[in-house]
């Protein structure tokens, strides 16, 4: 099991365990916001504490560091909360992210402030030299993210992300303030011939802090050089188009989409996995047969022929989303009886094949692998039935098909004309269409 999957599946756990709390908080009437700026108020109770240890504490005395250990955690709480209640409560706004994020930063920044003016203050130079080497690598772990984000590039790898840092801090400062009970504030541990100590009691803080400062910075590194390698990607795909970057993107995944699948003598090697043929209700805009299979989510079609790729909801044995792979995507092709066939392995990994990512227990984030631009989310409507939800027409809405017209051209470079998006608005229940000119 992955690092990644077991991050998703702690995380999930603790959402089951605080959304109790989360709806109280909803009836309270309190925001995301309001939520967000309780967290800072209280990473800067935590710098007060430290502040107060450097001040009126002395370099034995380590209660103040357990506090504030203590209080780090808490606050730590109302860093998942902010998201949860504006899930839960339906008031998520594009503001509302910004400021979440860049409160996260202050909150950081601020904790970290009383830290380095902690260990200063009871000269522990070399560990508040590391506690601000730390910090940098805190800060480049979010900036990479943002700006690789801001530019089009998914970058969330490395294992030293704010989850990680803020219960590595917590937990070691109240590990440490608890020790000190036992052994002492200045317990010293001394190797016979060797001038220095090797281990005191702040050390259970400030070690922590140092594996900190190290893989902050790895993981900073790790983001960029991913970063650079989907970016040069891109740059080399918009080379080839000779268009702008959005524009070139658009029209990749849609020639994908064509020469991948375009007549049925191309793919005449799939295998069949079932006679089965699905009933058929009406017939979608090229006068093609409109799918009508169980859990169908929506299809896509393009000429010139009838051939129709199914992105069907995959289920488990508790009736949610499979966790790994909520979509099944197969082909239905009319043009041979109807019968079911499962893509083959280009058409998986570069052409109809779908990446998903939980973010929450009733949540995916749903991307085609050649085109990651163009982001579904697999929910829960209002009807409490899953559905694949996109923008469409400006507005968030039930996907229904993907059409994908073409006038003539050749094999491998057909010439695209439009791409017509078919959805329900999920409020009213009008039915949107939208086209996009390649």
């Amino acid at each position: 099991m992955s690092f990644e999957s077991v991050r998703t599946s702690l995380q999930m756990g603790i959402y089951k365990v605080i959304n109790p709390f989360v709806r109280l908080l909803i009836k309270l009437g309190l925001t995301p916001n309001a939520v967000t700026t309780i967290g800072l108020a209280l990473n800067i109770g935590v710098a007060v504490i430290f502040i107060l240890g450097a001040e009126k504490g002395n370099r034995g005395d380590l209660h103040f560091v357990g506090w504030a250990g203590a209080l780090v955690l808490f606050a730590g709480v109302f860093d998942m909360l902010d998201g949860q209640v504006a899930r839960l409560g339906n008031m998520k706004s594009t503001f509302g992210a910004m400021y979440d994020s860049v409160l996260d930063r202050y909150s950081e920044l601020i904790l970290f402030l009383g830290i380095c003016y902690y260990l200063i203050s009871h000269h522990y130079f070399l560990s508040s030299l590391f506690a601000f080497i730390a910090m940098i690598g805190s800060m480049m772990v979010s900036y990479t993210r943002a700006r690789a984000e801001g530019l089009g590039v998914e970058c969330k790898g490395g294992v030293m992300q704010r989850p990680e840092r803020v219960v590595l801090i917590g937990v070691s400062a109240i590990v440490c303030g608890i020790s000190s009970n036992f052994i002492g504030g200045d317990y010293k541990l001394y190797i016979p011939g060797f001038p220095l100590q090797v281990f005191e009691t702040i050390s259970i803080f400030t070690v922590p802090i140092t594996v900190m400062a190290i893989m902050t910075n790895l993981t900073a590194f790790r983001r960029l050089a991913d970063s650079k390698k989907a970016l040069d990607l891109m740059d080399a795909q918009a080379k080839v188009a000779g268009k702008d970057n959005s524009r070139a993107a658009l029209g990749i995944v849609f020639v994908l989409f064509a020469s991948f699948a375009f007549p049925s003598v191309v793919l005449s090697s799939v295998r069949s996995t079932t006679n089965e043929r699905p009933e058929v209700v009406e017939t979608s805009t090229p006068g093609f047969p409109v799918p009508n299979v169980s859990n169908q989510l929506f299809y896509l079609q393009r000429d010139p022929n009838a051939n129709t790729i199914v992105c069907q909801l995959n289920l488990d044995s508790e009736g949610k989303p499979n966790q790994k792979t909520p979509i099944n995507v197969f082909w239905i092709r009319y043009a041979e009886g109807g019968k079911r066939t499962e893509l083959n392995f280009v058409q998986r990994k570069f052409a109809y094949g779908m990446t998903s990512k939980q973010i929450s227990a009733d949540k995916h984030e749903l991307k085609f692998v050649s085109y990651g631009k163009y982001p579904m989310y697999l929910m829960r409507g209002k009807d409490k039935k899953y559905h694949v939800f996109s923008k469409v027409a400006n507005r968030q809405a039930i996907l229904n098909s993907i059409y994908v017209h073409i006038d003539g051209g050749t094999f491998w470079v057909p010439n695209i004309v439009y791409v017509e998006f078919k959805a329900t608005d999920p409020d009213t229940g009008e039915q949107l269409t939208e086209r996009i000119k390649v």
